[in-house]
């Protein structure tokens, strides 16, 4: 499992790789809450490099959603999701909430 941020002028890019489960999204919430105490509320997550996404890190996510969302300061973006990760995000009923792009260039123009 690998987190990576790069700060941009319009949001931070979060690059996300390997398996995210309940052993690794404490890590990922960590990485989050640093960004949100910079008082970061937009946010991108590419997501090319996932292999598994659990429910920890789903709740990671929705958890996120909302802290960006309160007060319409900001909001999440995923990109480059992979196609399995995408059912999963879909049958946990998150791909309504967050707008998901094939490049991190139009995720990031999004905002």
């Amino acid at each position: 499992m690998q987190i990576s941020t790069t700060p941009l002028k319009r949001c931070t890019l979060v690059n996300l790789k390997g398996r995210f489960d309940s052993n690794t999204s404490p890590d990922l919430q960590k990485a989050i809450r640093e960004i949100l105490d910079a008082g970061v509320f937009r946010i991108v997550l590419d997501m090319e490099g996932v292999e598994f996404f659990g429910s920890a890190a789903i709740r990671v996510l929705v958890m996120t959603y909302k802290e960006c969302r309160r007060w319409n300061r900001g909001d999440v973006r995923l990109c480059r999701v992979p196609e399995r990760i995408v059912r999963v995000l879909d049958l946990a009923g998150i791909s309504p909430l967050v707008q998901m792009f094939d490049d991190c260039t139009l995720a990031v123009g999004s905002f």
